[in-house]
């Protein structure tokens, strides 16, 4: 088996002239005068933030704070897959039985949306607030773990990584955290190693359906006698937005990734424009500095496989064929589960329609926040952690001997 070391981010000043020339020569397109952000990224902020990335913007500072972080590379190898380097964070807590926490990104996010996590749940010391083991990698094709090479790595895959990352860090029993893929990937985790994946907190809740009589007569009961909140009404009207206005991008990278890759990886402005839209769009008027925004994307620039790889998750997803894809929208019977409801985050379904995801034992519903949830209100994200997880919370125990607690 292979072992973990130490790991820092060292991008070849060679690599950051080349974006620079790159960034000097753009060509930008026209914008109409009425145009605004319905039509997408905004012409002027695209403009503002090219000009800090070539002249500003320093990577380098960026660089070194992240290799601050306790980063680590190991080797996982994949059935059918040929061995994949894995960057990842581990925060180990002193307290001897806390509970192993796999943090799981999405797109267009990355290992960094649980630095905010980090400090809040160091401090937790096993007394008052149970402590945690944290582990939070770069999934494969993105960051600084290695890309795939082959064809059908899709959820299964992606969970069998994180898995095996937790067993060689000696983790054989742990919990999970994720949203957006991280939610999916988690669930899937659960689906096929409900041995060892305990329970699960997410915060991007995607039923495909409201409950139905033949699966859950008490839940669909429930819901065609019960009516909407107003949080479920508006949750309701988020999700329609997204899906008629703010869902082009998932349609292009479902159907045909490669073509849309040439820009991603020529053009350093594309890319900046496909994520900066979703940062914008994705919040909840979260006040993003532009070397925030910048630092993110050139982790995608400056990533391991290229930003290209990124996007291959969603075609293998929408061609898979096996039955982790259940996980998607459908109920994950034997780990616990944990529901945390953003209003802006991109699906905010009721929570009867949740309740039918799995054996829920843990509900939040939050008056702000959106889709990157531990960025963007990392204290309300530990608070559901530590009531979850805590003593009298629903998956208190989940994992044995490792209560959280000295």
């Amino acid at each position: 088996m292979a072992s973990a070391i130490p790991y820092k981010i060292d991008v070849p000043n060679d690599r950051l002239e080349r974006l620079r020339a790159k960034l000097e020569l753009t060509d930008f397109p026209d914008e109409l005068d009425d145009a605004g952000w319905d039509y997408g990224a905004p012409l002027a902020d695209v403009k503002r933030l090219t000009a800090h990335w070539k002249d500003g913007f320093d990577w380098k500072k960026q660089e070194a704070d992240i290799n601050k972080l306790p980063q680590f590379q190991t080797q996982i190898k994949v059935d059918g897959y040929e061995a994949l380097n894995i960057h990842f964070i581990h925060q180990k807590s002193k307290t001897s039985k806390a509970i192993p926490l796999l943090f799981v990104h999405g797109w267009p996010g990355n290992f960094l949306e649980v630095v905010k996590l980090l400090p809040l749940l160091a401090k937790q010391n096993g007394s008052r607030t149970p402590a945690f083991h944290v582990v939070a990698p770069s999934l494969p094709n993105y960051g600084f773990s290695e890309g795939v090479k082959k064809r059908g790595f899709a959820l299964r895959q992606y969970a069998e990584t994180c898995h095996k990352l937790m067993l060689q860090l000696g983790y054989d029993q742990y919990v999970t955290q994720g949203g957006d893929w991280g939610s999916h990937i988690t669930r899937v985790i659960g689906l096929l190693y409900p041995q060892n994946c305990k329970a699960s907190h997410i915060n991007y809740v995607r039923p495909t359906h409201a409950p139905v009589f033949v699966r859950s007569p008490v839940l669909a009961l429930q819901h065609a006698v019960t009516p909407y909140s107003e949080f479920e009404k508006t949750g309701l009207a988020r999700t329609q937005w997204f899906r008629q206005e703010g869902s082009g991008y998932n349609e292009i990278q479902r159907t045909k990734p490669q073509t849309l890759g040439y820009g991603l990886a020529d053009s350093p402005v594309a890319l900046l424009a496909w994520i900066y839209e979703k940062l914008h769009d994705w919040t909840d008027d979260y006040p993003w500095t532009d070397d925030e925004i910048l630092t993110w994307v050139s982790i995608y620039y400056f990533s391991t496989a290229g930003p290209a790889a990124s996007t291959r998750i969603y075609y293998e997803v929408g061609h898979a064929t096996d039955s982790s894809r259940a996980a998607l929208g459908e109920y994950v019977p034997h780990v616990k589960l944990g529901l945390a409801y953003f209003p802006k985050d991109l699906d905010v379904p009721p929570k009867s329609w949740g309740r039918a995801l799995g054996p829920v034992v843990f509900e939040s519903q939050h008056p702000d926040g959106g889709h990157f949830a531990a960025h963007e209100r990392p204290e309300a994200l530990v608070d559901d952690l530590n009531r979850m997880f805590g003593q009298g919370g629903g998956a208190f125990g989940a994992v044995k001997g490792k209560e959280g607690y000295s």
